[in-house]
């Protein structure tokens, strides 16, 4: 459907009324140019695609009758749920289609409502379009919180669900999708279904890092546990791969070295000379031997650990953290420590994106590459891609992020896709530039992937994006036929998430 047909239904209510479209969703469309131009780019700042028009929705009702409409007749349009549009390519977008703006979901009041059950324990319904940081105030206000997070907050849930949904406590906790209890799902056809592991689970585990491909999640029962008050927050630093693994490996691994339960939150970093290297977590006095330590080296790494707790070990944390820490390969005298609220350590990024753009560096270009690296190939992945790609071309390297996870975290009946190994890294290359230099790091980024496929490191991508549709056979690999199946089950007419572009020739 072209955007003047489209727009022509849209205007007139008599028209779409005839077309199964009601006339008070009908009204819920805009197709003017602020409504249109909102929704043409993403976090990213690389695609810039314009929908016929916009629905803001009151309702899931709403989302399902146009759904339902979109099926009718012999034509159909692209329909994409955009939520926060943290995506970095276009993965929020449907050229000439309908993008749902899903935030105005919160015209229906609080979406947040926390439970308790003789099953499930505490939990959460909470609104596909929530952003996670409002999702942690109400439960906090209950002395209770979700286990699993992202890095930053200011994301919507069903936004981080069609994904994953990783940090640094995925190691302990598995990621976002794996502590849900149940979902509310409007289908690609339009049908509005609850389901679970126990009910419909084909659309559950489907849905669950299905990157929104056969349904909208409108609302999530998210699992909580008590919350504690406070984190210490600690960073180490590292000349040596070898040694920086092999110690994030034994952090993420249950114990400490003494047998004590281990840290919460485990991520860490890789600063290389020709920056830009933030520096703003470390006292000002230490700045100088931070960076003329990284130009003896031109590439450090660093380990960071957060430690929770509460009132009742106020008294013994330190003794903890020190146990923990101890027989560790950091270097002497660079471990850096906060002790933080615990919502100030979650929403900590925020603090970052703060000043960003007081800078004017946050609305930026961002051609990111987020990999999973198997664990036995990381240390090739330092050589070729740390050392060689980033440091030997002098790439101007922003925030690089890597930290191990373990398999046995995941469900594999869910969607999301991840390496065959037991442990497996995030590399996240967190690339920022100006609105006209993205292409020199997409440049760089085709770089890595090719030498990690000329030298076999079986990387998967996180948020993936392909140009070519073998990339997509190629990424889900053994899950693609049954994922298909749900495609074709759940919206036969390949209507959902169109800026994906998973299923555009299959």
């Amino acid at each position: 459907m072209t955007p003047l047909l489209l727009g022509f239904f849209i205007s007139s209510s008599t028209v779409t009324g005839q077309l199964g479209l009601p006339p008070d969703v009908a009204s819920k469309l805009h197709n003017d140019s602020q409504s249109i131009n909102s929704t043409a780019t993403d976090w990213g700042r690389i695609v810039h695609q314009s929908a016929a028009a916009v629905l803001y929705p009151n309702s899931t009702n709403d989302i399902a009758t146009l759904l339902q409409f979109a099926n009718n007749g012999s034509t159909h349009f692209g329909i994409a749920a955009r939520g926060n549009a943290h995506s970095a390519r276009g993965q929020a977008m449907a050229k000439d289609g309908i993008v749902i703006n899903m935030t105005t979901l919160n015209n229906m009041g609080s979406r947040v409502v926390v439970s308790k059950s003789t099953s499930l324990g505490s939990y959460a319904d909470v609104g596909g379009e929530q952003l996670w940081i409002d999702v942690l105030r109400a439960t906090l206000e209950h002395d209770l919180t979700p286990v699993s997070w992202t890095d930053y907050l200011y994301l919507t849930v069903g936004g981080t669900l069609s994904n994953a949904g990783i940090s640094g406590q995925t190691f302990r906790y598995g990621p976002q999708i794996t502590n849900v209890h149940e979902l509310d799902v409007v289908t690609g056809k339009g049908d509005l279904i609850t389901c679970s592991s126990d009910q419909t689970p084909e659309l559950f585990y489907s849905a669950l890092g299905g990157l929104g491909q056969v349904g909208i999640i409108t609302r999530a029962r998210i699992a909580l546990q008590s919350a504690p008050k406070r984190a210490i927050w600690i960073r180490l630093f590292y000349n040596d791969f070898s040694a920086f693994s092999s110690d994030q490996e034994t952090f993420i691994s249950g114990n400490g070295k003494q047998g004590n339960i281990g840290f919460d939150y485990v991520e860490g970093f890789v600063l290389m000379q020709q920056g830009p290297v933030d520096l703003s977590f470390y006292p000002v006095a230490d700045h100088p031997r931070i960076t003329s330590l990284l130009n003896q080296y031109g590439i450090l790494y660093t380990i960071e650990l957060a430690k929770y707790y509460d009132d009742t070990a106020k008294k013994s944390i330190d003794k903890v953290v020190k146990v923990l820490l101890n027989g560790f390969s950091y270097l002497p005298g660079f471990i850096f420590q906060q002790d933080v609220s615990y919502i100030d350590f979650l929403n900590r990024v925020h603090t970052e994106e703060e000043t960003l753009r007081t800078l004017d560096l946050w609305d930026i270009a961002h051609p990111w590459l987020n990999l999973f690296v198997p664990k036995s190939r990381i240390a090739d992945f330092d050589t070729g891609v740390f050392k060689g790609i980033l440091l030997k071309e002098k790439v101007p390297a922003g925030l690089i992020i890597t930290y191990p996870m373990k398999r046995n975290k995941w469900d594999n009946k869910m969607s999301a896709v991840i390496p065959g190994e037991e442990v497996f890294y995030v590399v996240a290359l967190l690339h920022s530039s100006g609105l006209q230099e993205w292409q020199q790091f997409d440049e760089v980024n085709a770089e890595i992937l090719q030498f990690c496929k000329d030298a076999g490191i079986m990387i998967k991508q996180y948020l993936p994006h392909y140009e070519k549709q073998q990339d997509w056979i190629d990424h889900f690999g053994s899950k693609l036929q049954s994922f298909q199946e749900m495609k074709f089950k759940y919206d036969p007419n390949k209507i959902l998430a169109p800026g994906q572009r998973v299923f555009d020739d299959l």
